[in-house]
């Protein structure tokens, strides 16, 4: 007989919640508070040390469908967004939600709708239908969303996006104190000659916008109207912004610092300069906005930049979904701003000299 190993496990082999009560020393009901969550004020930390290394020892791990039915629950959250396939983006908000799941014991269960309503009322009905314990709507870019059909019937959170309704809680970027944040990057390495390039009427370039100007008004500086240059969001954008804000004009009439609205706008800004013999950072400085992976690092100069928190937005908006699951409780229909932080590279420099 192989005295190695432990007896009595369960059905097939599986050790069973009994099993770690016996090795442990103690009673089936102090494993069940340790493993559903209500060990604490039940039971010393020593005695719930002692019953997870019995676990650990054993290979135990609770059963999630048994534990489900108990509370009513699947530990499975839906996931369910526009673009996951084309966004550079989609990455970063997934994990962040997935592994907040993951460390709540909870797996995601994720759809992408390719941006078609009727696909995304169906993947709502579809979710349901699988009794999720709850469902997170992500949008790839910051705007307003119709609510899919049958989001109402869950705990649900939004992430990157404003119902338009007003009715659901959301996670979104703070759009405008990025704006100032950027706008404080130039002055504090003495640009008072600042333009802003890129972006449309969108949600997320009206807010940069506003907080660019914020920080400007802060310090006496207006921008000149035809310094800001809303071409769109491309590279091919940054580039033509920047020839209209340089071409020919004498170096003491024009901007030594661009805030662009993307960081594939001040790919076209570097460009632009390039072609026109501006050293950046030496003749001008440039911002980015995004910090978008395999590329913002690799531009020459490598772009500073403000960060949309992407994986900070998928965790908040996972960690608000888990609460309201737990206390049964949905959160009031607020929007939640997560900061953008700096990314500090080299293309901001002190503003060059007259």
């Amino acid at each position: 007989m192989d005295g190695g190993t432990d007896r009595n496990t369960g059905v097939g082999g599986r050790p069973t919640s009994r099993d770690v009560a016996r090795l442990a020393g103690v009673s089936h009901t102090a494993v069940s508070f340790v493993f559903n969550g209500r060990a604490e004020g039940n039971l010393s930390p020593a005695t719930q040390e002692r019953i997870r290394q019995a676990a650990t020892r054993l290979g135990y791990r609770p059963d999630p469908v048994a534990r489900g039915l108990r509370r009513r629950r699947t530990a499975v959250i839906g996931l369910v967004t526009d673009e996951i396939a084309s966004s550079p983006f989609a990455g970063r908000l997934l994990r962040g939600a997935m592994e907040t799941a993951w460390d709540s014991d909870h797996l995601v269960l994720t759809v992408d709708s390719g941006g078609d309503p009727a696909k995304e009322d169906a993947a709502v009905a579809e979710l349901l239908d699988r009794r999720v314990d709850g469902i997170i709507y992500a949008a790839m870019s910051l705007r307003r969303v119709r609510v899919p059909e049958g989001l109402h019937r869950t705990h649900s959170v939004l992430a990157n996006c404003l119902p338009e309704d007003d009715s659901l809680p959301c996670v979104i970027p703070a759009e405008r104190a990025g704006g100032r944040t950027a706008a404080r990057l130039l002055l504090k390495a003495g640009h008072h000659r600042v333009a802003l390039v890129g972006g449309q009427d969108d949600i997320a370039s009206v807010e940069r916008l506003r907080g660019f100007r914020d920080a400007l008004r802060a310090e006496g500086i207006t921008v000149p109207k035809e310094w800001v240059v809303r071409t769109g969001g491309e590279i091919t954008s940054g580039h033509e912004g920047a020839i209209r804000l340089l071409e020919g004009a004498e170096p003491h009439c024009r901007p030594t610092g661009i805030f662009c609205y993307n960081d594939r706008v001040a790919a076209g800004v570097l460009h632009a300069a390039t072609r026109l013999g501006i050293s950046v950072p030496d003749e001008l400085s440039v911002v980015g906005y995004d910090d978008q992976e395999h590329m913002a690092a690799f531009l020459t100069p490598a772009l500073t930049t403000v960060a949309l928190p992407h994986r900070a937005m998928g965790e908040a908006a996972a960690r608000l979904l888990l609460e309201a699951i737990d206390t049964g409780r949905t959160p009031p229909p607020t929007a939640r701003r997560l900061a953008c932080p700096v990314v500090s590279r080299a293309s901001v420099g002190p503003a060059p000299t007259p």
